[in-house]
């Protein structure tokens, strides 16, 4: 069932439908109520007139109505009231009529209750009125109001063409706003099922413009046109990675193709083949590092997380443990300071990968006979960790820059320009942040902050 088709179903031919339905029971409502009115104004004139109908000179029956001040204007609308006698005659009745003089009514039977009919006289439809009223002498009597129902007909045919009639200018209005809203709707899926179909091709520009409208369909529009700019940044991203990691890869194959293309070109002695090994061993093992990080990266973007709460003293003394030898070989010392336990929820393997990469960037740089300091710290809702070595430090040109893939603060410098970017990556996984702090003196201070709750659930707007 398409959208116009849909809407006009059930935002205008239902409830048009329900209207008129509920209309037509409301006139029969009113209907009923307008009969139950002339009843009870019946009866409330019929006991007025049986209390005071033998109250004339002589105890003769009269009818207050005919000399009433009111009788002219009351005369159009007033029911007709008759009085028979004991013997079925009638005796008198207001207004006067000679019609139905020959009419015999016995009055009824003593404990008869008060009767109400429908009659039709002609094409008049009437709503009678009979009790039995008893003379002060005992004489029975039968009073009989009669009033015309054209009225009431007329007044129910009124309500139930007024009321019709406001149903369909109703259903009108309805497939009239149904007709605009259904356009108007199909028009705007039409752009978003534009741009869902631009997304399947790959091409991720060119989304819908944002309107003034902001509904449901405009906070869809809002998601897939965010969805779009996201795929292109991580699309442009990913190819400037692929790009980078290709010329990083190149350099190391280059330099080992050139020493064994030397190493083979003539003959050499058993040094000189041995520094060529050497080197070309150094370039595999840039390669084995340059790979690691570049599946550390990939990695982080697969998979389910198992954040547990733990201590992150532990991880500080295992890393310090594991860079030790490195540390002591080029005469420096890691120190670690973190208060015990140092609670805090994490993906432990990740964070001990960040903490190596940290430590082997300190190492890097750090002159002999200094210290590196590994330190973690509670802030508020965070925890800070922190690598502190007393190098050339990081120009402040280049802080917000490190943490980028394959970026080198020196082009020709040690290091596969991954390292930071890995370290930036988990601290992002876990909700936290990673950054170059102002320092005091020489070196640098790499921070990763991460939350003490660990990560926050992943919402569907995140990439």
């Amino acid at each position: 069932m398409k959208l116009a088709t849909r809407l006009w179903l059930l935002g205008a031919a239902v409830p048009v439908v329900g209207v008129v339905l509920a209309l037509v029971l409301a006139g029969q409502l009113y209907e009923i109520w307008l009969a139950r009115v002339v009843d009870q104004a019946l009866l409330s004139q019929a006991a007025t007139e049986a209390v005071s109908l033998f109250d004339g000179p002589g105890g003769e029956p009269h009818l207050h109505l005919e000399h009433s001040p009111l009788t002219d204007v009351v005369r159009a609308f007033a029911p007709v009231a008759e009085v028979y006698g004991p013997d079925g005659r009638r005796v008198l009745s207001f207004p006067s009529t000679e019609s139905a003089a020959s009419e015999r009514l016995v009055p009824p039977a003593e404990d008869a209750p008060p009767h109400l009919e429908t009659v039709r006289e002609g094409d008049v439809p009437m709503r009678r009125l009979t009790v039995r009223v008893v003379s002060p002498a005992g004489v029975p009597h039968l009073l009989r109001l009669s009033t015309s129902l054209a009225w009431h007909e007329a007044a129910v045919r009124a309500f139930q063409g007024t009321t019709l009639g406001m149903a369909a200018l109703l259903g009108i209005i309805f497939f009239g706003l149904q007709t605009w809203q259904a356009r108007w709707l199909e028009r705007r899926l039409k752009e978003l099922r534009g741009l869902i179909a631009r997304l399947r091709e790959g091409v991720l520009s060119g989304a819908p413009s944002e309107g003034a409208t902001r509904d449901e369909v405009a906070e869809v529009e809002s998601a897939l046109r965010e969805a779009a700019g996201r795929l292109g940044a991580a699309r442009e991203a990913q190819e400037q990675l692929i790009a980078r990691a290709a010329h990083e890869l190149r350099t190391p194959l280059a330099l080992m193709r050139t020493h064994l293309d030397l190493a083979l070109w003539k003959e050499r002695d058993v040094a000189e083949l041995r520094t060529s090994l050497e080197e070309t061993r150094r370039e595999v093992e840039r390669l084995s590092t340059l790979a690691g990080n570049l599946l550390d990266l990939a990695s982080f973007g697969r998979g389910t997380w198992e954040v547990q709460r733990g201590d992150l003293g532990v991880l500080l003394e295992d890393a310090s443990a594991a860079a030790r030898a490195q540390a002591e070989e080029q005469g420096v010392w890691v120190t670690v300071e973190a208060p015990r336990p140092a609670l805090c929820a994490f993906h432990a393997s990740s964070i001990r990968q960040a903490l190596d990469n940290l430590l082997a960037n300190a190492l890097r740089f750090a002159p002999r006979g200094t210290e590196i300091i590994l330190r973690a710290e509670r802030r508020e809702s965070l925890w800070r960790v922190s690598v502190r070595d007393l190098g050339p430090g990081i120009p402040a040109a280049h802080r917000e820059k490190v943490f980028t893939p394959f970026y080198r603060v020196e082009s020709s410098g040690p290091g596969t320009g991954l390292g930071l970017a890995v370290v930036e990556e988990v601290a992002r996984r876990h909700g936290g942040r990673a950054y170059v702090a102002e320092t005091q003196g020489p070196g640098a201070e790499l921070v990763m902050e991460l939350p003490d709750s660990g990560p926050a659930p992943v919402s569907l707007h995140q990439p």
